[in-house]
């Protein structure tokens, strides 16, 4: 099988190719944007939009007073931004030009995701999530999806259909619900676990990446199908899906596992340990197959 990446993450492979420190904290955040580009979002309040060819600056943004904890360009070009001063910023494609602020949300906006119909879904530590609708070249808010813990992470399971987890401070639990979002009702529910990272490994199966655990579930049934312990993770903040066969991930002790996806099945294929000296927070694969990693101090790397 050929691979669409340039780098394999094996013991034996060369260092990166490009390190870089233009941030004072955390890279939280990074998405590739449609002309090749990257961004990446800091704990120092800042975008920093990349060149694709020489991997050097071309604008840092300023608008958030607080972390930028979020970034995804919309399928109409808009770039979205959240952060943790309870905001999310929507940019004009090209100028990046702030077009308008959605403020609904009482606490940080950890995740935005674009839904396949258009609509935007943000979850918040407020114990909400916000559905908004696209009108007259704007987004309003449809609707609040209240929770009884804080949310930092949604994906789309389904055409009308999400997922996303929950933490209760009060009782230390985590979970993650199935919600409908035609009938706007829970349809399912697991507890006991928690997801920092999610993907969909096809249309059936659901990959939720925790605390040192891969579990697969299918998303007709509900039934968890895996529940892998990773070796060497300890928390796990960062990951990205590389084709429909591999995804990375990176964890607190600084280490890149690659693991491949044989039908509902997991294998682990390498380990680059010491990837870099501090926790992984970003992984993002580039438009030229090279792959970015970040952490908790700042740095990029590109493999």
């Amino acid at each position: 099988m050929k691979e669409k990446y340039c780098y394999d993450f094996n013991k034996n492979s060369k260092g990166p190719l490009i390190k870089r420190k233009d941030n004072t904290n955390a890279i939280q955040c990074a998405t590739v944007l449609k002309n090749g580009k990257f961004a990446t979002g800091s704990n120092a309040h800042s975008i920093i939009i990349y060149n694709n060819k020489t991997y050097e600056i071309e604008l840092i943004i300023y608008v958030h007073d607080d972390f930028v904890l979020c970034l995804t360009q919309l399928s109409s070009g808009i770039l979205a931004s959240s952060s943790g001063d309870n905001t999310i910023k929507l940019f004009q494609e090209k100028t990046y030009k702030v077009i308008q602020t959605l403020n609904y949300h009482k606490d940080r906006v950890y995740k935005i995701i674009e839904l396949n119909n258009k609509n935007l879904v943000s979850c918040s530590w407020d114990n909400s999530l916000i559905i908004y609708s696209p009108y007259h070249n704007k987004f309003r808010k449809d609707y609040q999806i209240k929770t009884k813990g804080y949310c930092s992470s949604v994906i789309q399971t389904k055409e009308n259909e999400i997922c996303y987890s929950e933490y209760n401070a009060g009782t230390y639990s985590e979970s993650i619900y199935f919600y409908d979002l035609l009938e706007k009702k829970i349809i399912d529910k697991k507890d006991h676990i928690g997801c920092n990272c999610s993907h969909m490994i096809s249309k059936d199966l659901l990959l939720l990446i925790e605390f040192e655990k891969l579990i697969v579930i299918n998303v007709n049934t509900y039934n968890i199908l895996k529940k892998i312990k990773v070796p060497e993770s300890g928390n796990i903040y960062a990951s990205c899906m590389l084709d429909k066969h591999n995804f990375i991930f990176g964890d607190q002790y600084s280490n890149i596992q690659h693991w491949r996806i044989e039908a509902d099945n997991l294998k682990l294929i390498s380990i680059k340990k010491n990837a870099h000296d501090n926790w992984i927070y970003t992984l993002l694969l580039l438009k030229d197959g090279h792959i970015l990693s970040g952490d908790s101090e700042g740095e990029i790397k590109i493999w």
